[in-house]
């Protein structure tokens, strides 16, 4: 699976474990920035890893900032990305088989390394339900994005 990771200066430290983690893991990593801890705006990398999630350049997405809120928001602003900030487990794991995230946010912040390898385990490796209510629901997100997004 080819996942792609973004963050800005103050997820560095933690995309850095991560990504380790996941090449440790077999996971196929696409680095979108950044890599250095000098100040940056987290749009910039955030909207690149979500293109290629939505693009199908990879399957899934991890991106990380201070609190994991901005660039989740960022990621959510590409058609087709549904990216949950999860702060826990239970989350992950529901985020996956319930709306069939796409991509993951963590806050680098509020989530120690151990915390967060937990929760990219369990958001890597739980499918999605596939059950009808769920597609049904995801459905009607998909609706509203394409109302909104016409140009």
């Amino acid at each position: 699976m080819k996942i792609a990771i973004a963050c800005d200066h103050g997820g560095l430290q933690l995309k850095n474990q991560v990504q380790a983690y996941l090449r440790e893991n077999g996971y196929d990593v696409a680095d979108y920035g950044t890599t250095t801890s000098d100040s940056c705006d987290y749009p910039d990398f955030g909207i690149a890893a979500a293109e290629a999630v939505a693009a199908n350049e990879c399957e899934r997405g991890i991106v990380i900032c201070t609190t994991g809120i901005g660039i989740s928001i960022a990621a959510n602003k590409v058609p087709g990305v549904r990216c949950a900030l999860c702060s826990e487990p239970l989350s992950a794991k529901m985020t996956r088989l319930h709306n069939d995230a796409n991509m993951l946010a963590l806050g680098g912040a509020f989530v120690g390394v151990n915390l967060a390898l937990e929760i990219v385990r369990v958001f890597l490796e739980t499918p999605f339900s596939g059950e009808e209510k769920h597609r049904r629901r995801i459905d009607k997100i998909s609706a509203a994005e394409r109302k909104y997004n016409k140009e």
